[in-house]
């Protein structure tokens, strides 16, 4: 009788693992992932580069490798979102973080809108930033 309670307790055991060993593993959700401006503020004018850092907000580091592919700079916060001006990607100086350049045309607040892949996750990380430019 004993032996018969083993086997089962052995049997039940070893279906418990192989269920557990087969398991995926889960990726994070992509609304763990946001954009951050490293500077708030831009000076108005030609040629300024703006620099943000894209973050994993449940580790706090920053996500190298994304795939940035809508860029928008308008003066939405302003009452303004037909002032667009022209953004350009340039090269990063560290992993994590993306910059672009931009012509700031004038004084105020302007809003960077971006959306971006993040590799081996699913959705869009998509956010919209409030940069100042001062004269």
């Amino acid at each position: 009788m004993k032996t018969f309670r083993y086997s089962r307790t052995i049997k039940a055991a070893l279906i418990g693992i192989a269920m557990t060993g087969s398991v995926t593993i889960a990726h994070a959700d992509i609304k763990n992932y946001e954009f951050q401006l490293v500077d708030q503020t831009v000076q108005a004018g030609p040629d300024k580069t703006i620099t943000v850092r894209l973050i994993n907000k449940a580790t706090g580091k920053s996500v190298p490798d994304a795939v940035i592919f809508a860029t928008r700079l308008d003066m939405t916060p302003d009452g303004m979102q037909e002032m667009v001006t022209k953004i350009a990607p340039i090269p990063g100086a560290e992993p994590g973080t993306y910059k672009f350049k931009a012509n700031v045309p004038m004084a105020g607040r302007w809003q960077l809108s971006l959306g971006a892949k993040v590799q081996g996750e699913t959705g869009t990380v998509e956010n919209k930033l409030v940069i100042t430019a001062q004269k």
